[in-house]
């Protein structure tokens, strides 16, 4: 038997260029670029990870940069790059380095900025599932995301069946509820009330405070009450409350890295998350026929994403198992704590190998 620390691995930081890509608005992007990384051996079966609103393509990274998911992947880690090769893109409308609204228009030679069409979750799996095509990939053995990574990774399963065997969503329902709805509201209020917006015409470079507004907003419900309370413990820093300091500070840091109008972009592709959406049948109907196996995780106290909805939903499908994991960091709980989780993952992508592909 071969032995797999012998095989060649790789590491590639790269984009693909998709000639035509047409959205569910009725736009067509020529020549949309998505940024990527690849990890992993060579022959290995491909695993494709989806990321989070305010993640990227780098889910591995480098010794000095770790990726958002480093205690996730590597060598003999959950997700074996001794195994599988580990596939990432930054998505359709992000911020690093793929097509969005920072982007040019070719058309214009300026950047879209606030003219960017509308993405829905359905369109940033398309454009993977197109990249994927052009990087002559013609299977995956999985596709895992949590969150945002999670709405794509359910419409995988939904859209492209016979391309992916397993499905893994975290920390993710069936449709985005009233209460995410609500939240992202806010963070779109935020956003574009901000006199500094100018209707997204702002200058490159400008820092929003109603950006940051936006992240404090989301921040809240990443987390659970009980760790704001252990960590923070009503505790001051000079003029306010440390947890006022955290706000600001998590506010401040990601209006440095993140452009306004692609956060905007984001946040309402994922108020389009709905399976059922224009598919002429119930979320009841859409489990019970979902085509792919699915496997899902829910995390103690996630606010926006409810445990008991992605846990009915997971038992109606034919081919479903989901588990909850006990944690004090509630939705950010697919962020952290890999030891409680990853090897839900790792045991089922163990329990079936298919034919290994060659993906050059």
């Amino acid at each position: 038997m071969e032995n797999p620390h012998t095989r060649q691995t790789q590491y590639e930081v790269n984009s693909i260029t998709i000639p035509s890509l047409t959205l569910e608005c009725g736009t067509t992007l020529e020549q949309a670029e998505l940024a990527y990384e690849k990890i992993g051996v060579k022959d290995g079966p491909v695993i494709l990870i989806c990321h989070a609103l305010t993640g990227n393509h780098l889910v591995k990274g480098t010794p000095t940069a770790k990726g958002w998911w480093d205690g996730l992947v590597g060598p003999g880690s959950y997700l074996d790059t001794d195994e599988y090769t580990i596939l990432s893109f930054n998505v359709l409308g992000g911020n690093d380095g793929s097509t969005g609204p920072a982007s040019i228009n070719p058309s214009t030679g300026h950047p879209y900025g606030r003219d960017f069409p509308k993405v829905t979750v359905r369109d940033m799996v398309k454009a993977q599932y197109l990249a994927l095509k052009e990087l002559s990939i013609p299977h995956l053995y999985a596709v895992i995301g949590g969150s945002l990574g999670g709405m794509q990774a359910l419409e995988w399963g939904m859209v492209y069946p016979s391309f992916v065997d397993k499905v893994f969503a975290l920390a993710v329902t069936p449709a985005l509820s009233d209460y995410g709805l609500a939240f992202n509201h806010i963070g779109i209020q935020a956003i574009e009330s901000d006199p500094d917006f100018q209707d997204g015409n702002y200058p490159a470079g400008t820092l929003l405070k109603g950006l940051e507004i936006a992240r404090m907003a989301g921040m809240v419900t990443y987390r659970t009450p009980q760790l704001f309370d252990d960590r923070f413990k009503r505790e001051e820093a000079q003029s306010c409350f440390q947890v006022e300091s955290y706000l600001n500070y998590q506010g401040q840091k990601l209006a440095k890295r993140f452009d306004p109008n692609s956060y905007l972009t984001l946040l309402k592709a994922m108020n389009s998350h709905d399976l059922s959406r224009n598919r002429g049948c119930t979320m009841d109907e859409i489990a019970r026929e979902y085509p792919t196996e699915l496997i899902t995780i829910s995390y103690e106290g996630d606010l926006i994403y409810s445990p008991q909805y992605l846990e009915s939903f997971t038992n109606r499908v034919r081919s479903g198992r989901h588990y909850f994991v006990s944690t004090a960091f509630g939705h950010d709980g697919f962020l952290v704590e890999f030891e409680k989780w990853g090897s839900m993952i790792a045991s089922h992508l163990k329990k079936y190998q298919p034919n290994r592909v060659v993906n050059g």
